[in-house]
């Protein structure tokens, strides 16, 4: 059984109950973890706001020296680390792999971008005096991480919060916590006691605690728009800096020039990666009605060779869901689709040859409309709608319609569509034929219910500081316009 890791050592919950971590390949358990408490959210938050205090007065090259350090030791413990996400989690190895990598140069871009700038000095309005802007931590920063990127999605909150002098308190996802513990066990013992915390447990039992405790100011927060909006709800009472990004239903549109074969690799990419089980997955697609058959014949081929299987071994492409109520989803999705006439073209099923494990075919779905939740909800699953357009201004009206605004991509080498594309879609993120591709300095995140956060870049850094102006007069005589205003002044 593992523990929490509250104030630099692992610690037993307050409680008894524990929570049983399974292999969504083999529905296998792998490990348990305490069943956290109230009583264990206050004693991670005591550690974390009284490490503030000191870790806010650290030196930046004190505090980047800690972080590469963090990513030296992540990298001596690749292989233990990869083999345990995909042993939680389920994604196939080399998925596995890209997450690792993204972790350990997450946090050597903040301890960098960390040490580069605190602010900036403005014209002064008056020679004997200095203005100058200056980014503060904010305090104990809560990072309330998902599933389906345990470590991912924990390094681009946490890295840029330490790196400006937050401290953090981290709940993984109770279906996925193990990674975590074991970066903290082994990758951020050298951090001052209190600095970076982990709880495990269930969100309302440890998490929601903390978003309602006055001394937690910040709260980071990857996950369903209804928990987004239950900690909007809380924490806007005590107008408390919310970092939220809340899931897509990413767009992608391939245009008429779009080469078939390649088109095919890029849409199964975007859609089937981690089983689709991304928040900018692609859970949309418009092909030109003129072309619709060959796109659909290529992808069709391309999907049916994809091998499912268990993450960990080496022929596998696509591995399973993270567990049964996920994948009931997309059941019901593609059940509804059919039923208002959708017509299921390969997959749609679960695989007869795997009995054990969370596992769906790959499943691609034409003659959608939008009046179908397949179509309008969030699916996040293996599943590829492909609904026909007739012209370019018309994809971009469908891309559009959506309520989530997170990513959307295309397909094309005409300049014109592109630009058209990029300027006139509502997403955080436009992708031009290289889906899903991210920057460590490009800002990641979402408009209209996808939420406003920004992860990665120097957006992702002042996620986690607030602005302070600072007006200093070195004169110290009395203004002509201070009071009394008469003649006698």
């Amino acid at each position: 059984m593992r523990l929490h890791y509250i104030n630099g050592k692992f610690a037993k919950s307050s409680g008894n109950e524990t929570i049983t971590v399974h292999n969504p390949a083999t529905e296998d358990a792998l490990d348990t973890v305490p069943r956290g408490t109230a009583v264990d959210a206050e004693a991670a938050l005591i550690a974390a706001k009284d490490a503030y205090q000191r870790w806010r007065r650290t030196s930046a090259n004190i505090r980047a020296q800690m972080m590469h350090e963090a990513a030296a030791k992540m990298r001596g413990h690749k292989e233990h680390i990869v083999r345990l996400l995909t042993l939680e989690q389920g994604k196939p190895v080399p998925e596995n792999e890209e997450e690792f990598e993204w972790v350990t140069n997450t946090f050597d871009y903040y301890a960098d971008l960390g040490r580069h700038e605190r602010g900036r000095v403005l014209p002064s309005g008056e020679y004997t005096q200095l203005n100058i802007v200056i980014k503060e931590p904010y305090g104990v920063a809560l990072c309330i991480i998902p599933w389906n990127y345990p470590l991912l999605l924990m390094a681009w909150k946490v890295a840029p919060a330490i790196a400006a002098g937050n401290t953090v308190i981290i709940k993984p996802s109770e279906l996925t916590p193990l990674a975590t513990l074991y970066m903290a066990e082994h990758c951020f013992d050298h951090f001052p006691a209190g600095v970076i915390n982990v709880i495990t447990g269930f969100g309302a039992e440890v998490a929601e605690p903390l978003v309602k405790h006055r001394d937690v100011p910040v709260i980071a927060f990857t996950g369903s728009l209804a928990t987004g909006q239950r900690i909007a709800s809380i924490a806007g009472q005590m107008m408390k800096k919310l970092h939220l990004e809340l899931g897509g239903k990413d767009a992608f549109v391939i245009a008429e020039d779009a080469d078939p074969e390649l088109a095919a690799r890029a849409l199964a990419y975007a859609a089937l990666t981690n089983a689709g089980q991304v928040c900018t997955s692609t859970e949309r697609v418009y092909l030109p009605r003129k072309k619709a058959a060959v796109f659909t014949e290529a992808l069709i081929e391309h999907v049916k060779s994809l091998r499912l299987g268990p993450g960990i071994d080496s022929q596998t492409d696509i591995g399973p869901m993270i567990g049964a109520i996920y994948r009931q989803k997309v059941e019901d999705h593609i059940s509804d689709a059919v039923k208002s006439g959708a017509k299921v073209l390969t997959g749609g099923r679960r695989p007869e040859r795997l009995t054990k494990g969370y596992f769906y075919e790959p499943t691609v779905i034409t003659h959608v409309n939008h009046s179908m939740r397949i179509m309008r909800e969030e699916t996040f699953g293996p599943a590829i709608p492909l609904m026909e357009y007739d012209s370019f201004e018309e994809a971009i009206e469908l891309t559009n319609d959506c309520d989530y605004g997170l990513g959307a991509c295309i397909l094309t080498s005409d300049p014109l569509k592109a630009k058209l594309f990029m300027e006139e879609v509502k997403a955080g993120t436009v992708w031009i034929n290289d889906p899903l591709t991210d920057n460590y300095a490009g800002p990641f995140g979402g408009m209209k219910l996808s939420g406003g956060a920004r992860e990665l870049g120097q957006e992702g850094l002042d996620e986690f500081r607030e602005t302070k102006h600072v007006h200093w007069e070195f004169a110290t005589a009395a203004k002509s316009w201070w009071y009394p205003y008469g003649n006698g002044g």
